[in-house]
């Protein structure tokens, strides 16, 4: 039985698909006007994550991941690297599949750019109009009239008294409201533009969601997600739009990835302390950075920092190590491996537990590394087992010989992570890790000394 936390009601919640043989999925992707940064990467692999295990559970899954290629920003810095706007937002979308297929996420079944689907954005900004949702201001922009959605603020726990006395003032808005957000926004010099009823312009950012989503998917469809970040206003509007525009429930279950955080700060390009997928893929490889993106539960906040990413490798290296010199037959299982899978699923079923769903993957590892010596069937019956579940997860898909061969030299702090994991499993009498994490420096090229005041290493 899969549960899902759904923000909108702030429950976990059974899974009750709208229709069990088609199951819908809307993210919001990325605006391509730079880099994508970790806090990207982090909803780029939990909702791979989510999607891969709905895939496995349910017979049709529609994936849809749009790409947001105008809007401000995307304009500003085409202006300002003097670039034609396409030639902007299609490098950008290039080096976005590049990070993607580096952190092993896979393609979504539909990925539709903003500006294919300005059609149907002016059929909806039409709609609206009729139903006395939208108006256009002096200025020619097309705003949506939020008091006159009734349920607005629902799904962030937004008051709107309380939004109207934090509002900003806009002096050359032409807004009915402050709390008003514009539809369609009139064409001003050098700006991309495209005919409408209201005089050629283009999108606001919140409508091409509503747009793109109804029109791939359905009108009311099952999950739509992102960012929790998006919540409000984003999600918010496209609730506005949408159920406003279709006369019918939006979205059954919204869901929301927790920000990934410096020193307990959420990292945003706006504090100047981010860092992009490229960044850190120059110091570590892309399925270490996904398994530590998945080591947090994807609503919690994730700290980022080197000794985590470090702490990371640790654990990937220990999973690949447990059936390393192992011959395994990648064909059926055999042996009694229910109660390992079962748990496994059982973990991905209770809201994509990743936290659990891993700690299962050490289960496993530390019973083929008992299983080496006395019962090598049973031990290989494992280790297939093993990459079958991390597989499931997008991770141990390397040769073991390969992954291992990466990132031969190890920095000071990646031996004193592992020397300070070998302490903890002597402490706890897991003498077989104990022994794997010496052996595996070793490998390295690294000798550990014991002595009565503690460890200590030197290269061989």
């Amino acid at each position: 039985m899969l549960k899902i936390y759904n923000t909108f009601t702030n429950l976990k919640e059974e899974f009750r698909p709208i229709d069990p043989k088609s199951i819908g999925i809307y993210i919001c992707g990325m605006t391509v006007y730079d880099f994508c940064h970790m806090g990207h990467a982090r909803v780029l692999v939990m909702f791979d994550v989510i999607t891969r295990h709905m895939k496995r559970n349910f017979p049709d899954v529609n994936y849809v991941r749009n790409i947001t290629d105008i809007d401000d920003k995307i304009i500003s810095r085409a202006i300002e690297n003097n670039e034609d706007i396409y030639a902007l937002t299609n490098r950008f979308i290039d080096a976005m599949h590049e990070d993607e297929k580096a952190l092993g996420v896979l393609t979504p079944d539909l990925e539709p750019r903003a500006t294919d689907s300005i059609d149907q954005m002016i059929n909806m900004i039409e709609s609206l109009t009729k139903k006395g949702l939208a108006y256009q201001g002096k200025n020619g922009d097309v705003y949506y009239s939020v008091r006159k959605f009734i349920n607005y603020g629902r799904l962030s726990g937004k008051n709107l008294d309380d939004l109207v006395a934090g509002a900003r003032i806009d002096i050359e808005s032409d807004k009915q409201d402050p709390l008003d957000f514009v539809l369609w926004k009139m064409a001003k010099p050098n700006e991309p533009k495209w005919p409408s009823p209201w005089g050629e312009g283009r999108p606001g950012w919140h409508i091409e969601c509503s747009a793109m989503s109804t029109h791939f998917i359905e009108n009311h469809f099952d999950i739509h997600g992102g960012g929790m970040d998006l919540t409000f206003p984003h999600h918010e509007n496209e609730i506005a739009q949408s159920e406003g525009a279709n006369n019918c429930k939006f979205v059954n279950t919204w869901m929301h990835v927790g920000f990934v955080n410096i020193n307990d700060e959420k990292m945003s390009k706006s504090l100047n302390n981010f860092f992009t997928i490229r960044d850190v893929l120059e110091k570590y490889d892309g399925e270490t950075v996904r398994y530590f993106l998945m080591s947090s539960h994807y609503r919690s906040p994730l700290n980022f920092s080197d000794e985590n990413i470090a702490s990371a490798k640790s654990a990937l290296k220990r999973l690949y190590t447990a059936y390393r010199g192992l011959s395994i037959d990648k064909g059926t299982l055999t042996g009694n491996t229910s109660d390992f899978e079962n748990r496994f699923n059982s973990a991905l079923d209770d809201d994509f537990n990743t936290p659990i769903a891993l700690s299962i993957l050490f289960e496993i590892a530390k019973q083929i590394n008992i299983n080496r010596k006395d019962n090598l069937k049973q031990a290989k019956t494992l280790a297939q087992l093993l990459i079958k579940l991390g597989n499931y997860i997008g991770i141990l898909e390397y040769d073991v010989e390969d992954y291992l061969k990466q990132g031969m030299e190890l920095s000071e702090l990646n031996i004193n992570e592992k020397i300070r994991q070998r302490d903890a499993a002597r402490d706890s009498k897991d003498f077989a890790l104990s022994d794997q994490i010496r052996d595996e420096l070793l490998a390295l090229g690294i000798i550990l000394e014991d002595s009565t005041n503690g460890t200590t290493w030197r290269k061989k």
